[in-house]
């Protein structure tokens, strides 16, 4: 994508998109939480809205130069699990931080994160020792990232041995997901944002559903669909399906408005000489000639 549609892109995304967005889930009133629809942290907001945003305009943009020819591989293994590590480290601060308060529900937001996330971790583990005989870093840094992603929506209502069922779902739902847009499809989702993130937050509105409970926090109007009750388990499924269609909506009316400015992506010569020197004038990894 072609940089300056990239910020402009962003700038408008955030006011057609996200705000509304945040509005209608987290405003006592607004259009998602009258219909008892719940989000803890940004299931919705976030992590849904974002990963169907990039499945759009990854078809929309269409695939990088030789994808079809050329292996991909992970390009720095230390960065990857340094930025996991760091996301492991925030993300107890906005779920818990969405008890707006130092109490006892942020301690169970934590606590859920924790959990999720570890299982989740373990679980991607094991489908890379099932599917390849061995697991990987890359793997794990994965699996406890769509872990958080799942708990995020229901890291304040759902009990905590939820958790564990949670985490340990995302991992194969995501893992398999990824597989299908890249192998089946050829859709060139370069950071998984759709597999991880979109999918990942799909299945975290679903299992709020399955296992929110009023007792934890008295915000859902029901019990989930686990406890015997219906209205909040057809609630994330309307939450759900409305955040897809206004990111979709929003995506595409973004990028008509952006596409009236500048070209969406990047032309054949700036992908060929490569983003970095193309776009910014830098190379992040210049060649190294003795103390030059």
């Amino acid at each position: 994508m072609n940089f300056k549609a990239l910020f402009l892109f962003v700038a408008l995304w955030s006011l057609l998109v996200y705000y509304p967005l945040a509005h209608m889930v987290w405003v006592e009133n607004g259009f998602i939480a009258s219909l008892g629809s719940v989000d803890f942290a940004g299931g919705n907001v976030v992590h849904i809205s974002s990963g169907i945003t990039a499945f759009v305009l990854a078809i929309w943009l269409g695939k990088r130069k030789g994808y079809d020819q050329v292996a991909y591989r992970v390009h720095n293994i230390p960065f990857v699990v340094l930025g996991a590590t760091l996301l492991w480290f925030g993300w107890y601060g906005f779920n818990a931080g969405s008890a707006l308060g130092a109490n006892g529900l942020a301690a169970h937001a934590f606590m859920n994160s924790a959990i999720a996330s570890a299982s989740a971790l373990l679980s991607w583990m094991l489908i890379d020792v099932i599917v390849d005989g061995k697991p990987t870093l890359v793997g794990a840094s994965t699996g406890l990232v769509v872990g958080l992603v799942a708990i995020t929506p229901g890291a304040g209502f759902v009990p905590i041995w939820a958790s564990f069922i949670i985490g340990a779902f995302v991992s194969p739902i995501c893992y398999f997901g990824v597989k299908l847009v890249k192998s089946k499809c050829k859709i060139d989702d370069s950071l998984d944002a759709f597999g991880c993130h979109g999918l990942g937050g799909i299945w975290g509105g679903i299992a709020t559903g399955l296992f929110g409970m009023t007792s934890i926090n008295d915000v859902a109007q029901w019990n989930g669909l686990f406890f015997g009750q219906t209205e909040l388990f057809a609630a994330q499924l309307e939450g759900i399906v409305i955040t897809i269609l206004i990111a979709v909506a929003g995506t595409l009316i973004c990028g008509f408005i952006v596409k009236c400015f500048v070209p969406l992506r990047a032309t054949a010569k700036q992908e060929a000489i490569g983003m970095d020197a193309s776009m910014h004038g830098e190379q992040a990894y210049p060649s190294f000639n003795g103390f030059d």
